[in-house]
């Protein structure tokens, strides 16, 4: 008997320890990754951005175009702020924001528009992912437009390289895509023609003006499954949408 009560503080010891690990695995169930699409560069420099969450460094020097990496971090829950600051050292901060994150969810946060000399106009655009797999032998695309230049709307369409036919009488992948939008998941087949991936063809919406027209690679095959994210930009320190696609990779992409 004396030897169950001298065991029981060490059982609720363990206890208490298991509550709070559980506590913090609850809270950084919540993963993200940090994608730069803030066009004038010259306001923070070849750097990046370092980016901080409630105050902890958790991204650091992600330049414009790219992104802090293809895999996720875990980053806290709730209602967080989110700081952009000049890599590397500076204080002053490019943007805050703030956003709730919901805890076991993956998230890809996404600054657009302009920061400092024109007027702070940063955006946070704070996207859920859903990174379940199709079926195999399909790629499942999103895109977003982070491009505070493109026109009112977008469409997009992603077929197999090389595609040798008119895009006329052919339904967009994507419709009226605006800035500070993104689409749902589109499912397409796995281009089976040499690896040669897809062709993203961006027009003004309503069947308008070629825009641009670019070559994707992703990985896939016959007998996998991929999900892919497209990030719409601006050029670099420009008035206008870039050509250059950032391509994340969400799963198998």
């Amino acid at each position: 008997m004396l030897r169950l009560l001298k065991a029981l503080p060490l059982t609720l010891a363990i206890a208490a320890v298991s509550i709070v690990a559980t506590s913090c695995g609850s809270n950084n169930g919540t993963r993200a990754r940090f994608v730069n699409a803030i066009q004038n560069t010259e306001e923070y420099g070849v750097g990046g951005l370092d980016v901080e969450v409630n105050g902890t460094q958790q991204f650091t020097g992600v330049q414009f175009q790219t992104a802090s990496a293809n895999t996720y971090i875990p980053i806290p829950s709730g209602n967080v702020t989110i700081e952009g600051f000049e890599s590397p050292g500076v204080t002053t901060p490019v943007f805050t924001d703030s956003t709730t994150l919901s805890s076991g969810t993956e998230y890809t946060e996404v600054v657009t528009g302009q920061a400092g000399g024109t007027g702070t106009n940063v955006v946070l655009l704070s996207l859920s992912d859903d990174n379940t797999l199709p079926e195999d032998g399909t790629l499942n695309f999103r895109v977003i437009n982070a491009s505070p230049n493109s026109p009112s709307g977008v469409d997009i369409w992603i077929e197999p390289t090389p595609y040798p036919f008119s895009l006329q009488g052919v339904k967009p992948t994507i419709s009226a895509l605006a800035y500070q939008s993104v689409s749902g998941y589109v499912n397409v087949s796995y281009n089976s023609n040499n690896n040669e991936g897809f062709t993203v063809f961006v027009y003004t919406a309503g069947g308008g003006t070629e825009l641009f027209s670019t070559n994707v690679n992703v990985s896939g095959s016959v007998s996998s499954a991929s999900v892919c994210t497209l990030v719409l930009t601006d050029n670099p320190n420009g008035s206008t949408m870039s050509s250059f696609l950032v391509v994340l990779n969400d799963n198998n992409c």
